[in-house]
């Protein structure tokens, strides 16, 4: 219902009463909305991820930014999140493309919220020097 409006916070205070609505999801509303929360865990946990895959190859990344993309659809059958996009820059001293590619993968697979999603994810990346 487009009227419904409400406020969500979380344990950590992080969200604090935020604005959470109609307007915050479809339209240009100040506040947030499911998608770009789950957009920011997507990005946290694969960084997270890459960087515990890093670890274990002897790697220290000295830089990663993750950016997540949810695209988020109507259907037959209603609305569905239908694609979830990680775009990442990365500078990793020493790392060759082939240590790399496989720690960005083991990450995109292995992490938690990659696991939860019942959806396609797609991966782009960029290593630089």
């Amino acid at each position: 219902m487009k009227a419904g409006k409400g406020k969500i916070s979380t344990a950590s205070g992080v969200l604090s009463s935020t604005p959470y609505s109609f307007g915050t999801r479809f339209e240009e509303g100040k506040g947030t909305n499911p998608e770009e929360l789950l957009a920011a865990a997507h990005a946290g946990c694969f960084t997270m991820a890459l960087s515990a895959q890093l670890g274990l190859a002897g790697l220290t990344a000295e830089s990663l930014e993750t950016a997540c993309t949810i695209t988020f659809e109507k259907l037959p059958d209603g609305f569905a999140i239908t694609e979830s996009h990680l775009e990442l820059k990365a500078k990793v001293p020493g790392a060759s493309e082939e240590a790399f590619e496989k720690a960005v993968e083991n990450a995109k697979t292995g992490c938690p919220v990659s696991k939860l999603y019942k959806t396609n994810i797609t991966l782009s990346f960029q290593l630089l020097n």
